[in-house]
């Protein structure tokens, strides 16, 4: 796998089935000077991914409220995307999902963000990428793991805390807690408050 963070994304340019339902090209670049979240699943029409794909959907809102535009990626066609959107959840479908589902049958995506499994598919990895293109998150699982996505709305709320703040967020911070001047008096303060909480 490849270690992007503190690096600038991987543009591509590819076919997408887009929240309302249209087939069209997108590219990562047009969503510069907003953050994205962009996910990796191994393929459509499986066993964990459309848990990870339904539990992404139940927080765009959430993620939007955050100016996060979310993402989705597999191997699988716009075609395939589309028919798994058209089939009801109760039959192994994800619904009407309200982010775009990109197609990188070729591979291509995924190789550049270093998350091709032996297999040929994605692992399931997750990207936070900023308004500037650059990553600041990356996490990948092994294909038997399931993603908690709370986690990815934890670390945006850091990011966003430590840019507007200029502080640095400590083990376990949560949006609300106080942070940590980055420098000896700042973790000694913290420290000397919170090491027994850590």
């Amino acid at each position: 796998m490849s270690i992007l963070v503190n690096k600038e994304a991987p543009n591509f340019t590819a076919q997408a089935v887009m929240p309302n339902g249209v087939m069209e090209s997108l590219s990562l670049d047009q969503f510069r000077g907003h953050y994205v979240v962009l996910f990796f699943w191994p393929l459509d029409f499986t066993f964990v991914c459309p848990t990870e794909i339904i539990a992404h959907n139940k927080r765009v809102a959430a993620f939007e409220e955050r100016d996060v535009q979310l993402i989705g990626c597999s191997i699988d066609s716009q075609f395939t995307h589309a028919a798994w959107r058209n089939t009801p959840v109760d039959k192994g479908g994800i619904g009407e999902v309200s982010f775009p589902m990109v197609a990188d049958v070729k591979r291509e995506i995924a190789s550049s963000f270093g998350i091709l499994h032996d297999a040929g598919i994605a692992l399931r990895a997750s990207f936070l990428i900023d308004k500037d293109g650059i990553v600041q998150h990356q996490v990948a699982n092994n294909l038997p793991l399931g993603r908690n996505v709370d986690e990815m709305l934890r670390i945006v709320d850091a990011l966003q805390f430590t840019e507007e703040h200029g502080e640095v967020c400590p083990a376990g911070w949560n949006k609300g807690d106080t942070g940590m001047a980055p420098n000896t008096e700042g973790v000694a303060s913290y420290l000397a408050a919170h090491a027994e909480a850590l």
